[in-house]
Formats: structure tokens, sequence, C-alpha cells
């Protein structure tokens, strides 16, 4: 891909999300959600952070499963799971997660 396709592909993606919340924005209180879509647009945020980092976990080489103990990515994602679940709270959990992480990928070289 060239360097001017890259940019315009950056450009267009920039555009188009700025325009999707400048419209909500601009509307601001003429839009109203039904208490469905509010409850449903809950839910977003934790559906893109999955949509990201389950490739990441499962696939870290971007084309193989890796579902082993000696996947970092899958030890720090069920510490982090386990410490979110029982802390309740997502500071520990990242926290914990990083740490194992880390440790992972130092204790396998």
């Amino acid at each position: 891909m060239s360097t001017f396709s890259l940019a315009l592909t950056i450009g267009g993606m920039a555009a188009v999300t700025f325009g999707v919340r400048f419209a909500l924005f601009a509307l601001g209180e003429r839009v109203r959600f039904t208490p469905r879509v509010r409850r449903a647009l809950g839910h977003v945020p934790v559906a893109v952070l999955t949509a990201i980092t389950v490739p990441l976990v499962l696939l870290p080489d971007g084309t193989h499963w890796e579902l082993s103990w000696r996947n970092p990515w899958l030890a720090g994602m069920l510490v982090t799971a386990a410490v979110s679940l029982r802390a309740r709270s997502l500071l520990p959990a990242i926290g914990a997660g990083m740490l194992v992480y880390l440790g992972w990928r130092w204790l396998l070289g």
C-alpha cells in the first residue's frame, strides 16, 4: 500500500468517525433514544473491546490458534478476567493481567 493511499484511508476513517460523533453532538437533545436502544448502547464498549482483544489473544501470530500454556496473551487474559470478576474493578484487573503477561514472557524467554 502506498503512502498516499494509506494517508487517504486514515483520513477517510477520521472523517467518518468525526462525522458520526459530530452529528450526535450537534443534534444534542433533539435525538431521543428508546430505553431499549440506550440499554443496547451500554454494551457497545464491551463488544468493541472483545472484538479487538480476542483475536489478539487466541491468534497471537495472526494465523494460528495458540491455546496452550505457552501463550502469555492467554495467561494474562485469564488472570484479567478472574481478577475483574472477583474485584469488580478494572484497574486492578488490568494491572494483574499485565503483570502475568510480562512475567510469562520473561519466564518463557
